[in-house]
């Protein structure tokens, strides 16, 4: 298991992780210092515990509106997949009865 020190807020941080995941955690802890950086400038002064459980909580807010447009987008694109589908089930329709207009009219 690998140990990376990263920086949130100006305070240094060791944290394990699986071999090979240094620069993703590198990356995460980096949102995590703007975040809770942004967080600073907003409220002002709170102690470092208060401080990052604000920005733990805006972060799972933002986590939690993705993942309800993620939602919103399934279903809409369930709803198209079954549009696809009836429009498919006209074509192949319209061509059924196209060709048997065409044999009928090459039979006549």
């Amino acid at each position: 298991m690998a140990q990376v020190t990263v920086e949130v807020n100006g305070r240094p941080y060791l944290v394990g992780c699986e071999d090979g995941q240094e620069p993703r955690l590198r990356e995460l802890a980096g949102l995590v210092d703007a975040q809770v950086r942004q967080v600073a400038r907003d409220v002002g002064p709170l102690g470092e515990t208060r401080l990052m459980l604000m920005g733990a909580l805006v972060m799972a807010d933002e986590l939690n509106e993705l993942r309800a447009d993620i939602e919103t987008l399934r279903a809409e694109m369930a709803q198209v997949r079954a549009q696809v589908g009836r429009a498919e089930l006209k074509a192949v329709a319209a061509l059924q009865t196209a060709a048997e207009k065409i044999e009928a009219m090459a039979a006549g």
